[in-house]
């Protein structure tokens, strides 16, 4: 007995070990989270999966509690509520597909566990997915690093699992030695903003001002991406103001903004010149609860209320130009199905931006950027990265 609480408590270690580190906002740790698939496979019971799974997933979102606790101005204890309810899917499917089965009864699990937790529905709440770190093992093997990366992990769950390591270990090494971060695509930039809450809620037009100077110090020719939720809520007499003030130049915006209606808003991105302004994006999963909120069709009659809205499979590429590129806003960074549907169109470069300031004193935003270079990596395409803190 006391054998066995002694190899439990060392799977559970090594488990929030996984999730500490391989989400911790650096990209090169990734791979440390190929572990997982290991120690769940280790269990001898479906319990003992449940909490292996439980202590990982936790260890990989700690920084959901004190984020909520910044964005609802509020103490930690709902944070603290909210962190576990995030938690249940990834347990749910981890606990219902474990089994004490020989062979490769327990690998086909896992593959069905892993490609739940990659698609909707389980997938809304598919972060901290291992597969994100195929980015840092394959970079630039595009959808033959993604099977790769699939294969190792499911391997890791058999009894061939040290081969699995040894290989990991010998990509991840080599990996290293030549990790180069994603590039810029020639002629863009990033603008990073410093405004804490007050981005997007500001409707004063001197703000409106103040962003179209920065814009219009850039040469020629460039285009200028700002945060998520940037110009506040898009309308009309906005969307002249910009016309107006890039007049006479050569440049494009893309930034974030909310679109409302009376049923709800959409969380898009909208790209704006001297020529025209038009809405680019319209966000395919925002925040569940705090942004999504389907239940209030319910109490509200048949209407959103107020709620973002949800496109899941629209728009995975978008025309900027001549070119392509795949935008994904501040939580589609941390889920699989995104960025791989918007991959599966070839895209020319990936836009990600996102309002952090709520994050303050987490590292959920380095774990996004994280996120983001190593899908940018596995496809091998230029970057772009914009986040309000």
């Amino acid at each position: 007995m006391r054998r066995e609480l002694v190899r439990t408590g060392l799977l559970v270690t090594l488990s929030i070990s996984a999730g500490w580190i391989g989400w911790s906002g650096d990209a090169l740790l990734l791979p440390v989270t190929g572990a997982f698939p290991m120690l769940w496979s280790l269990a001898v019971t479906r319990l003992q999966a449940s909490v292996i799974s439980a202590v990982y997933f936790l260890a990989a979102s700690r920084g959901l509690p004190q984020g909520a606790a910044n964005f609802y101005s509020s103490d930690i204890w709902p944070g603290l509520l909210l962190w576990l309810v995030a938690s249940s899917a990834f347990v749910a499917v981890h606990a219902v597909l474990w089994a004490d089965r020989k062979g490769w009864q327990k690998p086909l699990r896992y593959l069905a566990a892993c490609v739940a937790m990659a698609v909707p529905p389980f997938g809304i709440l598919g972060w901290a997915h291992p597969i994100t770190a195929a980015g840092v093992l394959f970079p630039g093997w595009g959808w033959w690093g993604l099977g790769a990366m699939a294969a190792g992990l499911i391997v890791m769950t058999t009894r061939y699992r040290p081969a699995a390591a040894l290989a990991v270990a010998g990509f991840w090494l080599w990996s290293a030695a030549e990790w180069t971060p994603p590039i810029l695509p020639t002629s863009w930039t990033a603008v990073d903003l410093e405004m804490g809450a007050s981005l997007g809620r500001d409707a004063a037009l001197q703000r409106q001002q103040d962003l179209i100077d920065i814009v219009r110090r850039h040469p020629p020719g460039t285009t200028v991406v700002f945060p998520e939720s940037a110009l506040g809520f898009w309308t009309p007499t906005l969307a002249r103001f910009w016309h107006m003030g890039l007049t006479g130049t050569e440049l494009t915006v893309i930034a974030g903004a909310a679109l409302i209606d009376g049923r709800g808003y959409d969380n898009v991105l909208v790209t704006i010149s001297s020529q025209r302004t038009e809405i680019l994006y319209r966000e395919r999963m925002p925040v569940p609860g705090s942004m999504w909120q389907p239940w209030r069709r319910l109490i509200g009659g048949g209407d959103d209320v107020a709620g973002a809205r949800a496109h899941f499979f629209a728009n995975s590429v978008v025309e900027v130009g001549t070119a392509k590129v795949a935008p994904l806003v501040c939580y589609e960074q941390l889920l699989v199905w995104p960025v791989l549907q918007s991959a599966f169109h070839r895209p020319d470069a990936i836009i990600a931006v996102g309002n952090g300031w709520w994050t303050l004193g987490t590292s959920i935003i380095d774990i996004q950027r994280a996120s983001s270079e190593a899908w940018a990596r596995l496809f091998d395409l230029p970057l772009v990265i914009s986040f309000n803190t």
